[in-house]
């Protein structure tokens, strides 16, 4: 699959900041690094672990570490491509153990904080990793941030939104993007009535479930109070939103295992209409047989449940390893890839939204229709919440939503059963 939402969570994280490199603390504030006299002499070897699709994204990286490389020619960078629904889990191991971690991973936003305070993540604050943070966007930079400190730097930030076929809605009389739920299952159904296609194909996976909760007022947490909010009334109904519309024949009874790409195949040869996915997943879609003509693709915010719409925030960040070998080569890289103008290169070439806002002023980001598309749904995403234990979150809700699916379950008793779970990881939480 391609987003690590759902990837395996490490109940047993915080138990091994003992064990971990500073501590659960987050470790030692990183003494601040004055600019080399010529930054381009600093001289070491690093490995990036990057967690892109590795066919339709991993070109573009490649291609700008080729020119970090010619501005530092003695720094030499060695590209890990890593599945993202086994980088947190690789990362975890390697740091935990002291050995075979990168000196850079691209950490999934609620990533950020667990590593930091298990003790793996170097602090940035007044290093050269870390420029002109004021030109960050709130939502992304407060992802990099555990205990007051900054120990990350924002790469791509993005949301869900609906993502849709407009011959195949035509087709079925609708116009325009359905806004809210029960239009979703109106269009859907008529999608399958009058063109024979499924109109909506649903990914199981904890992350897309969120819309719906939203969309309903509900969320997994009240932080702020610290209790325990999945099983709601709102969150009840969302999930019985879901199995509606399943059994209404809306969407297909999606498989349990490799959905996510079940869906996407299916959108990209014309057998859906309909799915929700982000931005990151538009460079695969583009080379589906259904948009070679990328006018054919639509883009809407996720349809409104009974109480808003609402998406969550997602995206990745830079993250160098407590333990580098090499970490002022490692703050170069960091810097070099987070630049507005390369934030702007990534977004012209594989639509990934930027975390500057300067680079949104970039004549290359204006002109990239995907991007214009996105950035307002951006602007009213759901945030997340970034703890330690955000990282943990997802996969008790997955098996919860995989149970929904299969039948073994109720939305009630589904929601009461995470409910247990997460209690079990926020012990002192009502």
């Amino acid at each position: 699959m391609r987003r690590a939402f759902s990837a395996v969570t490490i109940v047993a994280a915080l138990a091994l900041a003992v064990s971990a490199c500073g501590g659960g603390d987050g470790g030692e504030t990183a003494a601040p690094t004055s600019a080399p006299s010529d930054p381009t002499k600093i001289s070491g070897e690093i490995t990036w672990w990057d967690t892109v699709r590795p066919d339709s994204e991993g070109p573009t990286f490649q291609a700008l570490i080729k020119d970090f490389q010619a501005k530092y020619p003695n720094i030499k960078v060695n590209y890990v491509n890593v599945p993202s629904d086994q980088a947190q889990n690789k990362f975890q191991t390697a740091a935990q153990s002291g050995s075979g971690a990168p000196d850079v991973i691209r950490s999934e936003v609620a990533w950020t904080s667990q590593f930091a305070s298990l003790g793996y993540l170097q602090p940035l604050d007044g290093t050269r990793a870390v420029e002109n943070e004021s030109d960050f966007l709130a939502g992304p930079l407060s992802s990099t941030k555990y205990n007051g400190k900054t120990y990350a730097v924002p790469q791509v930030t993005d949301t869900l939104a609906l993502i849709y076929n407009k011959k195949l809605l035509k087709e079925a009389g609708w116009d325009k993007a359905p806004a809210t739920v029960a239009e979703l299952k109106q269009a859907a159904l008529d999608v399958k009535e009058k063109t024979g296609v499924n109109g909506l194909a649903l990914n199981v996976d904890a992350y897309f479930l969120l819309p719906f909760m939203y969309g309903e007022g509900g969320d997994m947490l009240d932080v702020q109070g610290k209790k325990i909010t999945v099983n709601s009334p709102e969150n009840v109904k969302a999930m019985e939103t879901v199995a509606d519309l399943i059994s209404s024949g809306a969407a297909p009874k999606p498989a349990i295992q490799d959905s996510y790409a079940n869906a996407m195949t299916a959108l990209k040869d014309g057998k859906a209409a309909m799915i929700y996915n982000g931005p990151w997943a538009l460079s695969e879609i583009y080379q589906g047989k259904e948009f070679k003509d990328k006018e054919n693709l639509g883009i809407a915010p996720v349809p409104a449940g009974s109480a808003k719409a609402g998406a969550p925030t997602g995206g990745w960040n830079y993250a160098i390893y407590a333990g580098s070998k090499n970490i002022d080569a490692s703050y170069e890289f960091v810097r070099f890839m987070s630049t507005p103008e390369n934030q702007a290169r990534i977004a012209k070439e594989i639509s990934l939204l930027p975390t500057r806002t300067s680079a949104y002023d970039n004549p290359d980001v204006q002109g990239n229709a995907d991007v214009a598309v996105f950035k307002p749904i951006m602007d009213t995403a759901v945030a997340r919440p970034w703890i330690p234990e955000g990282g943990q979150l997802f996969q008790p809700l997955l098996e919860g939503y995989q149970a929904l699916v299969g039948g073994k379950t109720t939305p009630a008793d589904m929601l009461k059963t995470v409910d247990e779970k997460y209690r079990g990881i926020f012990k002192d939480w009502s």
